[in-house]
């Protein structure tokens, strides 16, 4: 294919673009043209230098491009060919057997439901999920309420529409856009109370699916709270392994689900990134079967040492149920967050939603789009981040002094950490954990997050505590392991 030139690659037009946003301007008109088949499996992009200069732009804004388009799965660059359109996944093996694993909604007698009070006798709490609550910006939320009460009509304090205020939708919609990639207005936003209740919902979704089985795949190891929340609602599970690649896709034709939940942009517990082909995969399985890709954001907005993921739902809308929360960001007490489903299923999610509640508290989120809109919530993610980056290190230099052993994973993002230890190989974790929490240290054994059996490990959260404490904590545990 001649690469020589770009001027008449998707007769795309300077002056059609936005006067901001040009990356983004391109990658979206990328994405179209492999959604609707105008870029086949194979087609050559031009060269970034020719393509920048036919645009007059400069050559980073087209690499920029490519470059998220890659981490999406949408494009791979090949030596001697450049960067073209990826192509389709190879057929997977005829499907073997596989037993639906369905998870009791409650957990055994020792092991406590999560999350989990503090027991008594903890001084140091390292679970994993709780963000920096001391750093919760009151002072503007009072002034966001402030506003957001001089100016709310009378309308706005009556039971409101059941996918949420329109206001927060907007607003929302904007900032998915601009910060994780969606393609998705504000009519396509159902507000929740959080990813809970998106799992909530999803059972009603999932008999609505057209082709779909009623089992979910989850990630082994995987939410261990969020199995509980879909067996507690009579759907089963199936796990699938997770590897240094994020969740195995190879398995899930043979793993006869209709739904596999995943958390790509940082995996839980052990932090990976679901891969490029890995995404394909997973992507290629929804086409192939009329599977729901339940896509949890969490942690996406924490992080250190990597760019930005771009959300799953931006490369298949029609396959992808997005679904995030301010649980991480702000607070899980407000109990706000998002889902954004598949076209198709947005009417049974909305009725499912006003047959749970009838909606969610309004002044909440008309806060909530006050501080989205006036930049609030930004300013906070960015003074956090600092803050848990200092606290992440203090960790890793700790586990350095005191745990020599130890492998640390999943720490370029996020709000929690993975220990392993390969020299090791018959330790028990829940031993271990329960000899730290004994010695006032409370952390999550890996095994608490596994269907299957693995290797040994410990879940450490550190985003609550400063890093004076967490060094504290590590050299207990340095003491514990021996």
């Amino acid at each position: 294919m001649d690469r020589s030139g770009g001027a008449d690659f998707l007769q795309l037009r300077r002056d059609e673009a936005p006067p901001h946003g040009l990356t983004a301007w391109l990658v979206e008109r990328v994405r179209a043209a492999v959604a609707e088949g105008r870029l086949a499996p194979g087609a050559a992009l031009p060269p970034t230098r020719v393509l920048a200069r036919d645009l007059g732009a400069s050559r980073g804004v087209v690499v920029e491009a490519w470059r998220r388009l890659a981490d999406e799965g949408l494009v791979v660059a090949r030596t001697g060919a450049g960067t073209v359109v990826a192509g389709t996944v190879p057929a997977s093996p005829a499907p073997r057997p596989a037993p639906l694993v369905a998870v009791s909604p409650l957990p055994p007698v020792d092991v406590p439901r999560l999350p989990a009070p503090v027991p008594e006798g903890v001084d140091l709490d390292l679970s994993p999920g709780v963000p920096d609550l001391a750093a919760f910006p009151r002072a503007a939320w009072v002034r966001a309420e402030r506003a957001v009460l001089a100016g709310a009509s009378d309308a706005d304090l009556g039971y409101g529409d059941p996918r949420g205020h329109p206001r927060l939708r907007t607003v929302l919609a904007a900032w998915l856009a601009r910060t994780r990639g969606l393609r998705a207005d504000a009519d396509a936003l159902v507000v929740v109370a959080g990813v809970a209740q998106t799992l909530a919902l999803l059972g009603p979704l999932l008999d609505a699916a057209s082709g779909a089985g009623t089992a979910v795949a989850v990630e082994d190891p995987g939410s261990r709270g969020a199995r509980e929340a879909l067996a507690y609602r009579g759907v089963p599970t199936v796990p699938v392994p997770v590897d240094a690649e994020g969740l195995v896709a190879a398995e899930l034709p043979a793993s006869g689900a209709g739904a596999v939940l995943l958390t790509p942009a940082h995996q839980f517990p052990t932090g990976v990134v679901l891969s490029p082909a890995r995404r394909r995969a997973v992507l290629a399985w929804a086409r192939d079967t009329g599977g729901l890709v339940v896509e949890d954001d969490y942690d996406a907005e924490h992080r250190y040492d990597r760019p930005p993921v771009a959300a799953l739902q931006a490369a298949a809308p029609g396959s992808v149920l997005h679904t995030g929360s301010v649980s991480k960001s702000l607070a899980p007490g407000l109990r706000l967050g998002w889902a954004v489903p598949p076209p198709h299923l947005h009417a049974e999610l909305v009725a499912a939603r006003h047959a749970a509640d009838l909606g969610g508290p309004v002044l909440p989120q008309l806060v909530l789009a006050e501080l989205l809109a006036s930049g609030a919530h930004d300013r906070h993610l960015r003074r956090v981040r600092t803050r848990q980056r200092a606290r992440r290190d203090a960790v890793v230099a700790a586990v350095r002094a005191h745990l020599p052993g130890a492998r640390v994973e999943g720490v370029a993002a996020g709000l929690h950490l993975l220990l392993t230890f390969p020299g090791r190989p018959g330790l028990d974790d829940t031993v271990l954990a329960r000899r730290a929490r004994e010695a006032g240290v409370l952390v999550h054994p890996l095994s608490w997050h596994r269907v299957r059996p693995g290797p040994a490990g410990l879940v450490l959260g550190y985003a609550a505590s400063p890093p004076g404490r967490l060094q504290e904590a590590v050299a207990r545990l340095g003491r514990v392991l021996g």
